[in-house]
C-alpha cells in the first residue's frame, strides 16, 4: 500500500494558491484530469445518442463508460445507475414516485442525523398523500446513532427507511446493514445518502444491503452532478416515473429526463479512474484498484486524523461535537465566546478554508444544542497534508489563546 500525497496534489490546480482546504465535505477541489475530459468532450465532435454518425456513437460511449465506471466505485450494476443534476433533485424525484404506492396508514422512517436532502423529500411526500413519518434520533452528546434508534419505528406498517452511510455534519457512520435487514424484514424499501461516506470509504450495495444509494462525484473530486444505484435493475423496473410521451421506457433512461449531461459524466468517469490511481502498487481490475485506493485513503486520513484530533481537543474553550467511534475524518467544533461564523472568516485571513454552517443537516444542528446555526466544520480529502493540519491547528490557538 503506497499513498504519494504530493503525487495527488499536483493534479489539482487551485491548491497552487496556497490555501489549506477543509471544506472537502462541501464540494472537494477539482483534479486536471477531470477538467480535461469535461474540455475534451465540450469540444469534440457530439450529438444526441445514437449509432448513425461517429458524433452519436460518442455520446453512447460517453453514457456507456460512466455507467460503468459508476458501478465499479459503488459495487453496482451499471444498468441500475441513474444520472442526475444533484443527489437532492433525484431524492426529491424518487420520493413522488416511491409515493405513488403509499397512502394513509402506511409510515415513512427519517433520521435526524441525516442531511435535509434525504430527509424533506420523504417528509414531502409522505405529507402529500397522507403518511405518517416516523423520527430515528441519535445521541446528541456522542453522536452517535444505533439500529435500536430505528427498531421502535420499524413496523409492518413501514413502506421506507431514509439513512445516511455518513452523517455530512458530525461524520457519524450509523449501522446501515442492521437497519437494512430490521427494514427488510417487514418489506420496507432502504434508501441510504451515501453523498459524504463515498468520499471516504468504498462501497457495495450487495454488503450494504440498501435498495437504493445516492451519491455527488461533486463530493470525490468530479464535477456537480448526482447519482442514485438501485441495487439491482428491477427494482427501476418496477417504478413509473412521470415522463415525456416519446421518451424511452428503458431502465435506468426512463429516469433521466432530457439530454443527459455528457461532459460531467465524462468528467465523473475521469475522477473514478484517477481515484483507482492512489494506491501505487495496486493492480488488477478498475474495482480493485478502486477497493486497494480506498484502502490507502483510509491510512493517510486516519494519521492525519490522529495529528489533528487530539491537539484540537485540548485547546482551550473548544467544543467539538464529533464524537462517535465510528465516523468519518470529518470534525463539527466551535469556540466559547466566539461565534463560529466568526471563527471561518478569521482562518479564511489566514488561508485556511474551514466554512461554519449546519450544512443543511438542519435536523442533526438542532438536535446538537447548536440551533439553525451549526459550527465549524473540518473535512479532510485526498489532497490534505501535515502542513495543511499544522496550519488549522496553529489558527485555532490564535483565536483560543
Amino acid at each position: 500500500m503506497a499513498y504519494d500525497v504530493e503525487r495527488i496534489r499536483s493534479h489539482f490546480p487551485a491548491l497552487a494558491s496556497g490555501t489549506a482546504h477543509f471544506d472537502g465535505p462541501g464540494g472537494t477541489q477539482t483534479p486536471d484530469v477531470v477538467a480535461q475530459a469535461v474540455a475534451d468532450t465540450l469540444t469534440a465532435s457530439i450529438a444526441n445518442r445514437g449509432t448513425v454518425t461517429a458524433a452519436e456513437r460518442r455520446a453512447e460511449d460517453v453514457v456507456r463508460d460512466c455507467r460503468a465506471a459508476l458501478g465499479d466505485l459503488l459495487g453496482a450494476d451499471p444498468r441500475a445507475v441513474v444520472f442526475g443534476r444533484s443527489s437532492t433533485q433525484l431524492t426529491y424525484d424518487f420520493s413522488r414516485v416511491l409515493a405513488k404506492d403509499w397512502g394513509p396508514g402506511d409510515e415513512v422512517v427519517v433520521s435526524r442525523l441525516d442531511h435535509d436532502s434525504n430527509i424533506r423529500p420523504w417528509v414531502q411526500a409522505a405529507e402529500t398523500v397522507g403518511a405518517t413519518v416516523r423520527w430515528a434520533d441519535f445521541d446528541p452528546t456522542t453522536g452517535a446513532q444505533t439500529e435500536e434508534h430505528f427498531a421502535p419505528h420499524i413496523t409492518e406498517r413501514t413502506r421506507l427507511v431514509a439513512l445516511t452511510a455518513a452523517s455530512n455534519l458530525i461524520g457519524t457512520k450509523p449501522p446501515v446493514c442492521k437497519t437494512a435487514r430490521l427494514a427488510r424484514e417487514v418489506g420496507a424499501v432502504v434508501w441510504v445518502d451515501g453523498v459524504h461516506a463515498t468520499a471516504h470509504d468504498s462501497v457495495d450495495l450487495d454488503e450494504l444491503g440498501a435498495d437504493f444509494y445516492t451519491c455527488s462525484p461533486y463530493k470525490l473530486m468530479g464535477p456537480h452532478c448526482g447519482v442514485v444505484a438501485a441495487a439491482r435493475p428491477e427494482l427501476l423496473e418496477g417504478l413509473r416515473p412521470d415522463k415525456l410521451l416519446p421518451s424511452t421506457d428503458e431502465v435506468p433512461e426512463r429516469f433521466e429526463l432530457g439530454t443527459l449531461p455528457y461532459e460531467l459524466m465524462a468528467g465523473t468517469t475521469a475522477a473514478i479512474y484517477f481515484l483507482a490511481t492512489f494506491d501505487d502498487a495496486a493492480h488488477g481490475s478498475r474495482r480493485e484498484r478502486i477497493l486497494a485506493a480506498y484502502e490507502s485513503l483510509r491510512a493517510h486520513e486516519e494519521s492525519l486524523l490522529a495529528r489533528l484530533e487530539p491537539v484540537l481537543r485540548t485547546l482551550p474553550g473548544v467544543r467539538v461535537y464529533s464524537n462517535a467511534e465510528k465516523r468519518t475524518p470529518t470534525l463539527l467544533f466551535s469556540i466559547d465566546g466566539l461565534e463560529s461564523g466568526e471563527v471561518y472568516r478569521a482562518l479564511a485571513v489566514l488561508g485556511v478554508n474551514a466554512p461554519a454552517s449546519s450544512f443543511y443537516a438542519i435536523e442533526c444542528s438542532r438536535h446538537l444544542g447548536l440551533g439553525d446555526g451549526g459550527a465549524v466544520r473540518v473535512g479532510l480529502a485526498p489532497y490534505t497534508t501535515e502542513d495543511d493540519i499544522d496550519r488549522l491547528l496553529e489558527g485555532v490557538r490564535t483565536l483560543t489563546g
